[in-house]
């Protein structure tokens, strides 16, 4: 599965998104996450319309569940309050899983024959596009060839690119983390790539709100492949010092959790 997402200031351009979409994929195969936007999801029901197997693991701590109308086609609505960002609605049968992923707990269990192929390491793209008020829309295809078609409708329609959504985060990021990281005698600009990707590391879907003895032997592997990666680069320092920081970033949002 080749997962392509698109970031919208509106609900109503995702949607125009989702229509054309459907040229290339089903409506089915679309997954739409939105801030506590109520009228996704007008009427609470006792199940989840389309429910697929395994949902209910992946839905964690979903508050509800509904149905909700996107493009007059009768989907899955369902919604979960994310740490740091609020009630967010998710349309599709896709949304369980994000919206677990999302909002998971420490020890959170999520179905993985449901979430396979979701891109683990962009879901704090996703949180940071959503406390900005975005909509993202997130479309599971077959193959790169359907992907590439894709990615031309999103862009035509006016939708974000996730890259371009990370580098805007790490930018609004960069001074305090500069000025946080130049207390040490190390400079930022020579180790800033590096720091970077041990922070963004952190944020990653299975460094979720663990404690550190259990996410050691994971962070050390991640390490070590930055290493082959920049064989004469020195790497571990600022990696794990970036580490260090996007744990405690994500942490002030995992206190933030219901408890």
């Amino acid at each position: 599965m080749v997962t392509v997402t698109g970031i919208f200031k509106t609900v109503d351009g995702a949607q125009r998104a989702m229509d054309r979409l459907q040229s290339i994929i089903s409506r089915e195969k679309m997954t739409l996450l939105s801030p506590g936007d109520a009228t996704l999801a007008p009427k609470p029901v006792e199940v989840i319309a389309a429910e697929q197997p395994g949902m209910g693991k992946a839905m964690g701590g979903v508050a509800g569940a509904a149905v909700g109308i996107a493009g007059g086609v009768e989907v899955a609505a369902i919604t979960a309050t994310v740490p740091g960002v609020g009630p967010v609605v998710a349309l599709g049968v896709l949304g369980g899983a994000l919206l677990g992923f999302l909002g998971a707990k420490a020890g959170q269990a999520i179905d993985r024959a449901l979430s396979e192929g979701l891109p683990e390491d962009e879901l704090f793209v996703y949180e940071d596009a959503l406390r900005r008020g975005r909509t993202v829309l997130v479309v599971s295809l077959a193959d790169e060839a359907s992907a590439t078609s894709a990615r031309r409708i999103l862009e035509w329609e006016g939708a974000e690119a996730v890259d371009a959504a990370r580098e805007m985060w790490w930018i609004g990021l960069r001074s305090a983390e500069q000025e946080h990281y130049s207390q040490g005698r190390a400079k930022f600009d020579r180790d800033e790539k590096f720091y970077r990707l041990g922070y963004e590391a952190a944020l990653h879907a299975k460094y979720r709100c663990k404690e550190y003895d259990q996410i050691m032997s994971e962070m050390q592997s991640d390490l070590k492949e930055v290493q082959q990666r920049y064989p004469r680069e020195d790497v571990e320092a600022p990696f794990l010092k970036g580490f260090e920081r996007g744990r405690a970033y994500y942490q002030e949002l995992c206190n933030k959790a219901p408890q």
